[in-house]
């Protein structure tokens, strides 16, 4: 075997380790509930003294009926509300969802910075980058959801890098 199918044997296998850590890195930040698939979980680091942070996520509905999202926990944070930001005339305006945030069948829902998402409220503690925050999100139909929130930098318009191509 010359150098040139030696090289060639060590890249392929380099990315064949890569593509295995990528998955796995794409199946830890994925969740199922019921017939809801909910991805790559993330929030940003917040400055000191901050009381509010966003988090951010794609839902997916396999199923035949819809559901809807209507709040969630998080343990340093007093509250866990659905939020839609949207333009108004040139004026950003963000507001609640009071009957939360429906995930019709077949449709996928993401939430991201400058739109839909779940904002902690009242929180007592600050959010550190690079680290992760464990909390839940609350259905209508497939109850409560364990999630893993991993941490951005401050102002990341998106999330950390997690493998599987999904860094909203």
């Amino acid at each position: 075997m010359n150098l040139r199918n030696i090289l060639a044997c060590a890249g392929t296998a380099a990315f064949l380790v890569l593509a295995a850590a990528s998955a796995t890195l794409a199946q830890h930040s994925q969740q199922k509930a019921g017939t809801l698939v909910i991805e790559a979980p993330w929030t940003r680091a917040t400055p000191g003294g901050s009381k509010v942070a966003g988090g951010f996520l794609k839902i997916t509905n396999t199923g035949t009926t819809s559901d809807r999202l209507i709040g969630g926990t998080l343990p340093p944070a007093e509250a866990v509300e659905v939020h839609e930001m949207s333009m108004t005339d040139g004026i950003m305006k963000m507001r609640r969802l009071e009957k939360g945030l429906e995930i019709r069948p077949g449709q996928s829902v993401e939430l991201k910075p400058g739109g839909l998402h779940v904002m902690f409220m009242g929180l007592k503690e600050g959010l550190k980058a690079g680290g992760t925050v464990k909390g839940t999100l609350v259905f209508e139909k497939a109850g409560t959801v364990n999630v893993e929130y991993k941490i951005a930098p401050i102002g990341a318009p998106a999330g950390p890098k997690h493998g599987g191509g999904h860094g909203h």
